[in-house]
């Protein structure tokens, strides 16, 4: 039985969209739902026309309606793919090492609260950071503070703004994550890895 996913996404669901093209028929994992606190995220349209079932959260902050979703789609992982709000602590107890978060910089630096998108971006350069990348994680009560299963590095180019080094690390998210996804499938549960990322 393929190993059941379930994806979070705020979005227009960009590693939504690059998680489908990975898991093909042969895979041994399956997007079974993906959830989100936007009725219009593009997320859903992209489940929708793949045939996945949707959830939309009232109120994300209900751990009662989050743990009823996913029992009903008997999900095995949560992933958290550009999810923008916080999940409330009851779950994130009741599926402890079964969550995982895709980040778009080199954790511990550049994450906690109020750092997503641009801003993180923007945080890097602004440090004069020499790379940058992205970081797949277990998710904890802390935000972005969860044990690091893998990270891809990513060099900041002279000249870079945020929206072009936003560009590159999103590159490396949309292999990154899928193979976090196939790592944990392949395992039973979410696990640490390395990750070299196929060149452009």
């Amino acid at each position: 039985m393929p190993y059941r996913v379930a994806v979070a996404a705020s979005g227009r669901g960009s590693n939504l969209a690059a998680l489908l093209r990975r898991l093909g028929p042969e895979e041994p994992a399956e997007v079974v739902l993906v959830i989100s606190n936007e009725p219009d995220a593009g997320a859903l349209a992209i489940a929708r026309s793949n045939g996945i079932a949707t959830a939309v959260l009232e109120d994300p902050a209900d751990s009662g309606a989050w743990l009823a979703v996913l029992t009903v789609h008997q999900a095995d992982l949560l992933v958290l793919a550009g999810f923008l709000k916080r999940v409330p602590k009851e779950v994130v107890s009741a599926w402890r090492d079964r969550i995982i978060n895709i980040h778009p910089a080199l954790l511990p630096r550049h994450g906690g609260p109020g750092m997503y998108g641009l801003r993180v971006h923007a945080a890097v350069l602004e440090a004069g950071e020499p790379e940058s990348g992205a970081t797949v994680h277990l998710v904890t009560e802390e935000y972005d503070r969860g044990p690091v299963l893998a990270q891809v590095r990513v060099r900041v180019e002279p000249g870079d703004t945020p929206e072009r080094l936003a560009l590159r690390v999103l590159e490396v998210e949309h292999q990154l994550l899928p193979e976090a996804v196939l790592r944990a499938a392949g395992a039973g549960h979410p696990v640490p890895f390395a990750f070299d990322p196929e060149p452009d």
